[in-house]
């Protein structure tokens, strides 16, 4: 039965064809990905992404809900395929199955190719079968370290059998899994060799990633930054890795590992800008778009959005912004570059 949020909108999406003109940036890059972050609120307090005592936006700030769902529909009109839901946590968002069942008209109507989220796995048993049920066919869990201890330690508070209980959720839901995973030079580097096998021996994609130089945190990111060309070249000392075309949409560089037959992506923002084939824009919680992870500039949505019960004024809105987008992130992490690139942090724009 349709949801009656859903039902809702469906004169909304009808009415808002006239603005719906495909974006492409001033590089001549289609975008056709969007990220949406539905709260900068979180259940863990990785130490690489958040301060421990974080300040959270007033409730008041956030789009609603219904907001959201006209944001994203808008962008699908306009030529978005690929529509990715992130936080801070996403699933902790009250009611956030009402909006996951809202968009999933946009994947019946062959309008939207896929609906998925980023998730830290703490919410997974709970909510699998629901985002099967509503058309998400993959998701991303963040699993940055198989020891419960050590996982404790990074995520300042979580529960390593809850995240692989919702591991287990997802997949028997028939929910395609890929394992994302921070790399960080002594905490986790000796256990990248453990994550292959656990994460093909499960059917599942392994992509590492860079630590990324966004927002404040307790500790000093050049003890964390373990480039990924170097994780690279040990990794082929054990593993014969041959490069893969397999694409997601994201930034990722996939190689086949032919001892397990499965794959693993490398995601290098600082070893290795991958900007030049950039599709991809942010959306904050609060409706602020982000034409670039690495940059500042941005565009409000919210007042637009809030302006007009039409969508024109979005619409400007977004093609405004998207006329800016510029060619590439800046981010360093050396000693002479200690402070974050950018003061908010990976939670507030959207992971």
């Amino acid at each position: 039965m349709m949801d009656v949020m859903a039902k809702d909108l469906i004169d909304a999406d009808a009415a808002g064809t006239a603005a719906s003109a495909p974006m492409v940036d001033p590089f001549g890059r289609s975008i056709r990905y969007l990220r949406v972050s539905v709260t900068d609120r979180c259940d863990f307090r990785c130490v690489y992404c958040m301060a421990e005592d974080m300040q959270f936006l007033p409730k008041r700030d956030l789009l609603s809900l219904e907001e959201l769902d006209r944001l994203c529909t808008v962008f699908i009109e306009k030529g978005v395929k690929k529509l990715r839901l992130t936080g801070g946590e996403p699933l902790v968002r009250r009611n956030i199955m009402s909006l996951v069942r809202s968009l999933s008209r946009h994947i019946e109507a062959g309008r939207l190719e896929e609906l998925t989220l980023t998730t830290n796995g703490s919410q997974l048993a709970r909510y699998a079968g629901e985002l099967a049920d509503a058309g998400v066919k993959r998701i991303n869990v963040s699993l940055d370290t198989l020891d419960p201890e050590r996982f404790r330690a990074l995520t300042r508070r979580g529960d390593l059998a809850v995240v692989l209980a919702g591991i287990d959720a997802a997949q028997k839901a028939g929910i395609a899994i890929k394992i994302n995973a921070v790399a960080l030079k002594g905490v986790n580097e000796d256990e990248i060799d453990d994550l292959i096998r656990f994460s093909h021996g499960r059917g599942m994609d392994l992509t590492l990633i860079e630590t990324m130089p966004l927002g404040e945190i307790d500790g000093d990111r050049t003890e964390q930054y373990l480039p990924l060309s170097l994780v690279r070249r040990r990794l082929e000392e054990t593993w014969t890795l041959a490069a893969s075309g397999h694409r997601t949409g994201g930034p990722a560089r996939y190689f086949t590992v032919a001892e397990t037959g499965g794959r693993i992506g490398f995601i290098t923002p600082l070893t290795h800008n991958f900007c030049e084939s950039c599709n991809r824009v942010r959306v904050t919680c609060t409706g602020t778009l982000f034409m670039c992870l690495g940059q500042e500039d941005a565009r409000d949505l919210r007042a637009p959005l809030r302006a007009s019960e039409g969508n024109e004024l979005l619409a400007a809105a977004i093609d405004e912004a998207i006329a800016r987008k510029p060619k590439g992130h800046d981010f360093i992490i050396d000693r002479d570059h200690q402070r974050p690139a950018l003061g908010r942090h990976m939670s507030v724009t959207g992971g």
